[in-house]
């Protein structure tokens, strides 16, 4: 049953995955690609990142709740993808919180020691690396959507992106507000789209 294989995935995902959404974003691509890529494209699933991004409330329960939209409304229409989100959310969420109750009740007693402190600075770099997977892999798919090739050097949409990117990378580093950046950057957008250059 789709619903049933929604929430387990989503379980699986929220209780392997450590450091949020986007240490989840690899195994997202991968087990849609795999479960649903029929359904799912990876390009809607990188402009639903955009998305997500822009939206109130955490990363990872936005896909889960787009994803269980989607795969859902293939069931059946309006109540099955309600139904779908829910079961992709509570699967993503439900780890997340049963976990935190119970390192909440166990840190403060073990935080010193030398086990936990190891384990805290290993799994560090390596949610960094997971992130920094998910990043390379979503600008491959916005810079290079037909592929890795020379042809992209000559469409103006890949230097209108380039520009949006660094114009709004300069701009996190300065600690311009992510709304106010969210904002131009779809203002820019809809311009570019507008004129006909993306």
């Amino acid at each position: 049953m789709i619903f049933l294989e929604l929430f387990l995935t989503y379980l699986m995902i929220g209780t392997v995955t450590f450091g949020g959404g986007y240490a989840m974003l690899p195994m997202i691509q991968e087990q849609v690609a795999l479960r649903w890529g029929d359904i799912i494209s990876q390009q809607a699933l990188v402009d639903f990142v955009a998305v997500s991004e822009s939206t109130p409330g955490p990363f990872a329960i936005n896909m889960a709740t787009y994803i269980g939209s989607v795969v859902g409304g293939q069931q059946g229409g309006v109540p099955m993808s309600i139904f779908g989100s829910f079961c992709a959310t509570m699967g993503v969420v439900l780890p997340s919180f049963v976990i935190i109750l119970i390192v909440a009740r166990c840190y403060d007693k073990f935080k010193e020691n030398k086990i936990v402190k190891g384990c805290m600075t290993g799994l560090k770099p390596a949610v960094a690396g997971l992130i920094g997977g998910a990043i390379i892999n979503v600008m491959a798919t916005v810079f290079f959507p037909a592929g890795y090739t020379f042809a992209v050097l000559t469409d103006v949409a890949f230097y209108v992106s380039l520009a949006i990117f660094v114009v709004m990378t300069v701009l996190a580093l300065k600690k311009v507000h992510p709304i106010l950046i969210i904002c131009l950057s779809a203002v820019v957008g809809i311009a570019a789209g507008y004129l006909g250059i993306l």
